[in-house]
């Protein structure tokens, strides 16, 4: 009975090893694949929304934001990789796209703490504002691509 609970252990192990390993070979998008809006709103939609619906909309589309606007000249959409962009995938280059995740998401942690202790006393009327402004930037990306595609 030890010598199976030995050997699935083990088998465990080097399963669990052999899987973190091809993880950290595959090759990871240039955009987070989190960085998605569900879904757009007009006003009328967000005057009918509570002020901390508004504030979790609110940062979703900074968070959105941040993880694409400083990658358009490279590449728009999530899911996209150095290869696919014909960038070698190599140490150096994976090292500046790791650094880079790296301040993006220490950047996001200050900006969504800043965020969840000073908006709530910002006005309704503004968070909608911005909202809808934000949003209207993340829509132009698709614009951005068609000019991108002449």
């Amino acid at each position: 009975m030890k010598g199976k609970i030995i050997l699935f252990s083990a088998f465990f192990i080097l399963t669990t090893a052999a899987a973190s390993a091809q993880a950290k070979n595959a090759p990871r998008s240039i955009i987070s694949t989190t960085a998605l809006i569900r879904k757009y709103h007009d006003q009328k939609e967000l005057s009918g929304m509570q002020k901390g619906e508004l504030l979790e909309l609110y940062i979703e589309r900074i968070k959105v934001l941040v993880k694409t606007l400083p990658y358009i000249a490279l590449v728009t959409k999530p899911g996209v990789t150095m290869a696919d962009l014909g960038i070698p995938d190599d140490s150096e280059h994976k090292k500046v796209l790791d650094a880079q995740a790296i301040g993006t998401t220490t950047f996001l942690d200050t900006t969504v703490e800043f965020q969840r202790k000073m908006m709530p006393y910002s006005d309704k009327g503004n968070l909608i504002a911005a909202i809808l402004f934000y949003e209207s930037t993340l829509k132009s990306l698709h614009e951005f691509n068609d000019l991108n595609e002449m």
